[in-house]
């Protein structure tokens, strides 16, 4: 399978074709990385704005699950507090996924505009060659489906965090976070990955088993980590996040034939 070099095959695919069983696995993470900002943040914040009575509910939540979120052994569990108040009512699943296509088509015009014009370009040039591109994320599946269509890329797998009813809403049941985002992708075949491109320290296992880790649009604070932690010569780029970090990456560079990231990043030894 993997371990294919991910530079570029001789001919684009044909339109339609899917990728074969033995191409290489390419991963994207979602929030900071395709899309500026955080999709789940968005989402929740609406739900709890839908009424006054679910913003009481937030803010009397807050003294207590707010300084979870900022710590990775409690975030899974300070995040459930708010997912919490804003589902509070309902009791499936598809009933959260009809909030979120109702949130992402109200909310189109603003949320086509955060999705990262380069790295659009790298996707679906990933896309065109014919190489098996997933999404792993933090937010809920549907809702980066729903926004990538705006794309036409909502037929990209994506494994997300799942959700399910508990204490009369539907939380998340299974946090696609850290750790636990490479069990879910292993579990459902996709360990072997050839290229990673994710923004986030909590990623770092996601980025350490890929043979070319890339670090997009990072926190300042964070680089040095990577620089530590990741093999010499990781990328470490901008793909227009303001306020981020890494080198800048101009629109157009890869839709012009630019050598991916990813190829770059790889050791000459198996290009």
């Amino acid at each position: 399978m993997s371990g294919a070099p991910l530079g570029p095959p001789p001919a684009v695919r044909p339109p339609g074709a899917g990728p074969r069983g033995d191409a290489p696995l390419v991963v994207f993470d979602f929030d900071h990385t395709l899309y500026d900002g955080d999709s789940g943040s968005h989402l929740f914040a609406w739900l709890i704005k839908r009424s006054w009575w679910r913003r009481v509910l937030a803010l009397l939540l807050a003294p207590v699950f707010g300084p979870m979120v900022a710590f990775l052994p409690t975030r899974r569990l300070g995040i459930s507090g708010f997912v919490w108040a804003g589902t509070v009512g309902l009791h499936r699943v598809r009933e959260l996924d009809a909030l979120i296509d109702a949130y992402v088509a109200g909310h189109a015009g603003r949320i086509r505009a955060r999705l990262l014009p380069v790295a659009l370009e790298a996707f679906h040039r990933h896309r065109e060659r014919g190489d098996r591109v997933v999404v792993a994320t933090g937010a809920p599946p549907e809702l980066a489906r729903a926004i990538l269509a705006f794309v036409a890329h909502d037929d990209v797998p994506v494994v997300g965090t799942l959700a399910g009813p508990r204490f009369g809403a539907v939380v998340a049941a299974r946090h696609c976070h850290n750790e636990e985002k490479m069990r879910m992708l292993r579990e459902l075949g996709w360990g072997d990955i050839d290229a990673a491109y994710s923004d986030s320290s909590a990623d770092l296992p996601l980025l350490r088993a890929a043979r070319s880790p890339v670090v997009v649009n990072p926190k300042a604070r964070a680089v040095a980590r990577f620089r530590r932690e990741l093999p010499p010569g990781t990328p470490v780029l901008n793909w227009g996040c303001p306020g981020r970090a890494g080198e800048a990456v101009a629109a157009g560079t890869y839709a012009g034939g630019a050598p991916l990231p990813a190829d770059r990043a790889q050791p000459a030894s198996v290009r």
